[in-house]
């Protein structure tokens, strides 16, 4: 018994769900509902290229600020280079003076301290080095970036604008489907043609005026004319009916008793 009410319950479930997406599907093909659908995807198309668009705008702010970072670097290494060349000649200024003797020199402060700026020099311009060629690899992949996602929101945009033509496009077609379609069903006869039935109303309602413009002639007396001609043909009838019946000795002793008795009457005094 449980089983039969569930297998009960699941086609009268499958039978709501038939209904439901027939009466979506109905009303998704109606031509207003499809353009009312396609300016909301259309919005939100619009929506997320937007979204897209201030993405790339921040990607591309990035991309300047890393130049502006590789390019101050840049004149730092720069910088320090000219630093790092002015140490080492001081250092063999400093070394000319002993005649480039190596114990001598190195034991002479100025020298000491060309060659600890030269070190502190070269250490800070490894790490600029190594700096810049990050940021160059930084930039050159968000270059990289940038210019896809340019492609991508070019075509993104050309599908947008797509979209509103082929709206318009769908939305007469589906019109003309539907044209199309109850001219076949008036054709074939599965649907009722609208105008066919509005002349038959209209010609019903002509017959019932015709009617009533008839019935109130006849009430008025405009139909006179037409009634003494009736009478008169059944006037001309009974007597051609009296004629033959005298002929063949039907007519006659009724008759002549009423005409004797008429004669016999006597006048009242």
């Amino acid at each position: 018994m449980f089983k039969a009410m569930g297998k009960y319950v699941r086609a009268v479930f499958y039978l709501i769900t038939f209904r439901i997406d027939k009466a979506s599907e109905t009303l998704r093909m109606n031509p207003g509902v499809m353009s009312a659908n396609y300016d909301r995807i259309i919005f939100e198309k619009r929506s997320r290229i937007n979204q897209y668009k201030d993405a790339i705008a921040a990607m591309i702010a990035q991309e300047e600020s890393k130049k502006q970072k590789l390019k101050k670097i840049t004149e730092e290494i720069e910088h320090l280079e000219k630093l790092k060349a002015g140490a080492a000649a001081k250092a063999r200024k400093t070394a000319e003076k002993y005649n480039n003797h190596p114990e001598a020199t190195k034991n002479d402060p100025e020298y000491l301290k060309c060659q600890a700026a030269f070190k502190d020099f070269s250490s800070t311009l490894a790490e600029k080095r190594a700096r810049a060629d990050e940021l160059e690899g930084d930039l050159a992949e968000l270059v990289k970036n940038v210019q896809g996602h340019k492609i991508n929101i070019q075509s993104q945009m050309r599908d947008l604008e797509k979209l509103a033509e082929e709206k318009h496009d769908t939305v007469a077609s589906v019109l003309s489907a539907t044209e199309e379609k109850q001219i076949a069903d008036i054709m074939t006869g599965l649907a009722e043609d609208r105008n066919s039935e509005e002349l038959r109303e209209l010609r019903e309602l002509r017959g019932k005026a015709g009617a009533q413009a008839r019935m109130s002639r006849e009430l008025a007396g405009l139909d006179t004319k037409r009634a003494e001609e009736e009478f008169l043909d059944f006037a001309q009838a009974s007597e051609a009916n009296d004629e033959f019946d005298q002929l063949i000795g039907l007519a006659g002793k009724e008759d002549t008793e009423t005409n004797v008795s008429e004669k016999t009457q006597i006048p009242e005094s």
